[in-house]
């Protein structure tokens, strides 16, 4: 399974929706996600596991789906960095 990224950005009058859009999809969802929405950045971040970007989009509420920014996520060991410094 890969690790994606799910931003959720929204408008603050659309705060509340969005929060139960989440919920009704599922209450662990919800607990996945943190936002910035107290400090006036109104967007959702929460890491998922999933086979794929797809599949990882469809966790979402169909509301939402279209305009989350979905990312798969990698690490990078100290011999990768060396890697690409030697590759450059």
């Amino acid at each position: 399974m890969a690790r994606f990224l799910l931003e959720c950005p929204h408008n603050p009058e659309d705060c509340t929706q969005e929060l139960d859009s989440i919920m009704g999809q599922s209450h662990e969802l919800l607990g996945r996600f943190d936002w910035g929405c107290k400090v006036d950045e109104h967007v959702g971040w929460a890491v998922v596991e999933a086979g794929d970007e797809g599949t990882a989009r469809m966790l979402l509420p169909t509301s939402i789906r279209a305009r989350a920014h979905v990312v798969r996520l990698n690490k990078f060991t100290p011999d990768d960095v060396k890697a690409f410094h030697e590759q450059a």
